[in-house]
């Protein structure tokens, strides 16, 4: 049933994506359904589903991340989020698989009233997301921080100092006043926001501070 519902996917893959994303996307189908067979034999380990849902749902993400980073597929949903990918680039594909997975669970809901499932197929289904999103874009997030003060050479000073850290002043206007100020962008790593957090604090109390996140960073201090 599997390979049967995945012949049309297959056919508008090869076409858009030529020769070798298909032999990959059948490959992996084909492998798929072999180990649904063998592994609907085996005693599961739990027969907790919240434990299940939990651990199935981390698995599943991993599989589906070293699958997808390797160009290839194992047909359905994954087939086609990279489809949908592959005319959009904008698109990410987590979010379309995850997207899909979140209708297909809806369906049954509704179909066959099993609520209890689909609540827990939710978790498993989030799970896999972020799994995801952390083989994608990785865990080790910078801080971006945005600062706002008249004190800015002095607080660009002390970051240089005592955090090693360099900063960059940008020209913004204040649009309430209409008044030209500088903005102090310096990219940390996480255990250095609240130094210097603490150092624009005993300068400028009154400083103006945005921290939020990036998510790779390349240079000096970084990945090279």
């Amino acid at each position: 049933m599997v390979l049967f519902l995945n012949i049309p996917l297959f056919i508008i893959s090869f076409i858009k994506n030529g020769k070798f994303f298909f032999i990959n996307a059948v490959t992996g189908t084909l492998f798929l359904s072999l180990f649904l067979n063998l592994f609907s034999n085996l005693k599961p380990l739990t027969n907790d589903r919240f434990l299940g849902c939990i651990y199935g749902g981390i698995i599943a993400g991993i599989g589906s991340a070293i699958i997808l980073k390797a160009g290839a597929s194992t047909g359905g949903s994954d087939l086609s989020a990279q489809l949908i990918n592959s005319f959009n680039k904008n698109i990410r594909v987590s979010n379309t698989l995850v997207t899909i997975d979140i209708i297909v669970i809806t369906l049954n809901v509704i179909f066959f009233r099993e609520l209890e499932v689909g609540l827990y197929s939710a978790i498993t289904i989030f799970l896999l997301g972020k799994m995801l999103d952390i083989f994608f874009e990785g865990i080790d997030f910078a801080k971006i921080v945005y600062i706002v003060s008249p004190e800015y050479e002095q607080i660009s000073k002390e970051i240089g100092e005592k955090v090693k850290r360099g900063s960059t002043a940008l020209r913004g206007i204040g649009m309430y006043r209409n008044k030209e100020r500088n903005v102090l962008m310096c990219v940390l790593s996480r255990n250095e926001v609240r130094e210097t957090r603490r150092i624009v604090n005993n300068i400028d109390k009154n400083a103006f501070i945005v921290i939020t996140n990036a998510r790779e960073v390349f240079g000096k201090g970084f990945k090279e």
